[in-house]
């Protein structure tokens, strides 16, 4: 399968915030979010073919027994189903980072599913080209709902202002997430953004009972890959 990096370092989102992880990157996606973080997974792909074996044995160097598989859109890779059978049967604790768009059967003990809210639809970015696909695969709610009920879940928002709230209460409304499971991150790749953001999110965490998820590793390492 075609991978866009390993790394070992801290889980930096989510309910699982801090935990030493393997993460295991795959490169390819059937979105383009204008605002994506890891470009070089889907607006410019670029990775290495490995093996599945290859890669469970690089994991397997490392004290840490939680792996993370990330993307780019994981559940679309070729190999994703034996991946997350060697990493099961290696004894890891598997996390998988996916926008919710497919549904493949895989081992996983957390689905970490960030739905891709009107906010992500590159309208002007390289002239549009990819707006359309984007706008038509960015919901699927019955993939959501499919996934929430095989899986344990978290759900995570990428939120850049008050007017996605209304967005992410009809989308609970309509799969039925539950907002205990229901995390807002703020959308910023720069620790100031991030802090601003911050500000008036945890306090609409506290009024309707979402939890706040920070981007740990933004505060530690900046934006930089590998982290």
């Amino acid at each position: 399968m075609k991978i866009s990096e390993l790394f070992y370092s801290l889980q930096g989102e989510g309910i699982l915030l801090g935990v030493p992880s393997f993460f295991i990157r795959t490169t390819g996606c059937n979105l383009r979010c204008v605002w994506c973080d890891t470009p070089y997974t889907s607006w410019a792909p670029m990775g290495e073919e490995m093996t599945v074996s290859s890669i469970v044995a690089e994991a397997l160097k490392y004290p840490g027994r939680h792996a993370v598989v990330t993307g780019g859109e994981p559940l679309i890779a070729p190999e994703i189903g034996e991946l997350t059978s060697q990493l099961r049967q290696a004894g890891f604790h598997i996390t998988i980072e996916t926008a919710g768009t497919v549904a493949p059967a895989v081992d996983c003990d957390l689905m970490s599913i960030s739905p891709k809210l009107s906010n992500s639809t590159p309208w002007e970015r390289e002239g549009g080209r990819f707006a359309a696909q984007h706008e038509r695969l960015r919901y699927q709610p019955s993939v959501l709902r499919s996934l929430m009920a095989r899986y344990e879940y978290q759900l995570k928002f990428v939120v850049m202002s008050p007017g996605d709230l209304d967005e992410i209460r009809a989308l609970l409304e309509e799969t039925g997430g539950l907002s205990s499971r229901t995390m807002l991150m703020p959308e910023g790749v720069l620790a100031d953004t991030l802090r601003e953001r911050a500000k008036w999110m945890t306090e609409v965490c506290k009024s309707e009972g979402f939890r706040f998820s920070p981007r740990l590793h933004i505060d530690l390492f900046g934006n930089t890959r590998g982290t």
